[in-house]
């Protein structure tokens, strides 16, 4: 936890804590997305004022940018448990699933915030969809060396193509958290990852 002390730049409230006011930033933009979120809407959150949150964290791209990296951080640790499952099918399973509850737990917005901070974004806001596009696709990428290995363990089938099931896979989470996101139950989650799950090679 990184609490300022004594040394304050102008306008920074006392015991300013940094942890928390980026959680607090997180659950907005996973809200509203980013270009929904509004300074006003974040200082709120934050319980600071515009030159604290400017002298702490840049602008609002860069808040953005620190968040995200906040937010990979949780998902790092449910990647890499679903990575290291045995086979193919239960690497995708565990990854489908943990996701799911990831999507659908109360203390969080629903939905993840690599798709809703993405959703009507303009022009302007190029740099945070591609930012969010590049997050997606490292997940995707891990996916598909852990589905290579499995195909070259004879885990998956001959003709299975790794790139093309871990962008299916992805799909399918995409779709999750828009549902999700949508007020879709844990249960109906898991209904329709079981439902895609049947498309997996055998």
């Amino acid at each position: 936890m990184n609490v300022e002390k004594s040394a304050k730049p102008a306008g920074r409230p006392r015991g300013f804590d940094t942890e928390k006011a980026l959680d607090r930033a997180l659950k907005v933009f996973w809200r509203k997305g980013y270009e929904g979120t509004s300074l006003s809407d974040l200082t709120e959150a934050m319980g600071i004022n515009r030159p604290s949150l400017y002298a702490a964290f840049g602008d609002k791209q860069a808040l953005f940018h620190k968040v995200l990296e906040r937010y990979s951080e949780d998902g790092r640790p449910l990647l890499a448990e679903a990575l290291s499952q045995p086979t193919a099918r239960a690497v995708v399973e565990k990854f489908l699933s943990s996701s799911i509850t990831f999507m659908t737990n109360p203390k969080n917005p629903p939905g993840c915030l690599s798709v809703q901070g993405a959703l009507a974004c303009g022009e302007e806001t190029t740099p945070i969809q591609q930012e969010l596009i590049s997050y997606r696709a490292a997940t995707a990428e891990a996916m598909r060396q852990r589905l290579k290995r499995a195909k070259a363990e004879g885990d998956l089938p001959p003709n299975a193509d790794p790139t093309a099931l871990a962008r299916y896979i992805s799909t399918i989470n995409e779709g999750l958290s828009v549902e999700a996101a949508g007020g879709a139950t844990r249960k109906e989650l898991h209904q329709i990852a079981a439902i895609a799950l049947q498309a997996f090679p055998k």
